[in-house]
C-alpha cells in the first residue's frame, strides 16, 4: 500500500494520549459518562481538524467509491467468520475462565429496542467506530511513522516496525476505550483481537467499506445469538 503525503497526521496521537490520560484520573472521575466519552470526542475533533488540513480525505480514509461492492462482499464473509469465532469464545471460553457473561443483558446496547438496534444502530456504530479507529487513527499513525526520521536505507525490521506499531497502538486504543471497558468489562480484551484483524484488513486493502462490513456483520451475529440465549 502506497501512503500519500499529507499534513497533520500527528493529530492521531490526541485520542491515544486522551485514552491514556483517562486511566490516570481518580477512580471517581472515571465513572462519569462524559469523561468516558472524552477520548472518542477528542478523536472526532482531531479527525475534523485533519480533514480541514488535507484534501482527498475520502481516498485517504479508504472510502473510495469504486471499493464499495468488493469491500462489502469480502467484509461480510470475514464478519461471519469473526462472529462465529467470538460467539464461541464469549459463550464457552469466557465462562470456563470464570467470567460471568450475564451482565451483557444489562448493557446500554441491550437496552436499545430491537427494531432500532437491528440492523440500523449496529451499522451506524460500525461506521463511526471504523472511521475513527481505522480510517483516521490507524491510517494517520501509519503516515506519521512512515515519515519519522530514518536512514536512507531502512532495514526490513524498521519497515515492519513502522506497520506493527500503528496497528498495535490503534488496536489497544480501541480495546481500552473507556466506554468499551466500562460496558463490556473483561470481554473488552476480545476487542484487541478484533482491532488487529480489522486494522490488518485496512492496511492490506485500504478499503474502509470492507472493515465496516466486517465489524457490522460480526456484531449483528454476536447480538442476535447472545441476546437470544440470555433473554
Amino acid at each position: 500500500m502506497i501512503l500519500q503525503k499529507e499534513r497533520a497526521s500527528g493529530l492521531a496521537f490526541l485520542p491515544v494520549f486522551t485514552t491514556i490520560g483517562f486511566y490516570l484520573l481518580p477512580a471517581h472521575w472515571q465513572l462519569h459518562t462524559a469523561v468516558q466519552f472524552a477520548p472518542q470526542l477528542m478523536a472526532y475533533g482531531a479527525l475534523s481538524a485533519w480533514a480541514y488540513k488535507n484534501g482527498d480525505q475520502f481516498h485517504k480514509l479508504g472510502l473510495g467509491f469504486n471499493n464499495i461492492q468488493s469491500g462489502v462482499l469480502r467484509g461480510t464473509l470475514i464478519g461471519i467468520t469473526l462472529g462465529i469465532l467470538n460467539t464461541g469464545i464469549i459463550l464457552y471460553v469466557m465462562p470456563a475462565l470464570g467470567v460471568d457473561i450475564n451482565f451483557l443483558s444489562q448493557t446500554p446496547h441491550a437496552q436499545v429496542p430491537f427494531w432500532i438496534m437491528m440492523p440500523w444502530f449496529i451499522i451506524m456504530i460500525a461506521m463511526a467506530v471504523e472511521l475513527n479507529f481505522r480510517g483516521f487513527l490507524l491510517g494517520r499513525l501509519l503516515i506519521w511513522f512512515q515519515h519519522v526520521r530514518q536512514p536512507d536505507h531502512p532495514s526490513t525490521t524498521m519497515v515492519h516496525l513502522q506497520s506493527f506499531l500503528p496497528l498495535s497502538i490503534s488496536a489497544l486504543t480501541f480495546s481500552f476505550d473507556p466506554f468499551m471497558v466500562s460496558t463490556f468489562r473483561d470481554l473488552h480484551w476480545i476487542a484487541i483481537w478484533d482491532g488487529l484483524v480489522w486494522g490488518w484488513l485496512w492496511m492490506r486493502w485500504h478499503n474502509l467499506y470492507m472493515v465496516i462490513a466486517a465489524h457490522a456483520v460480526e456484531v449483528i451475529l454476536l447480538y442476535l445469538i447472545i441476546r437470544g440465549i440470555l433473554t
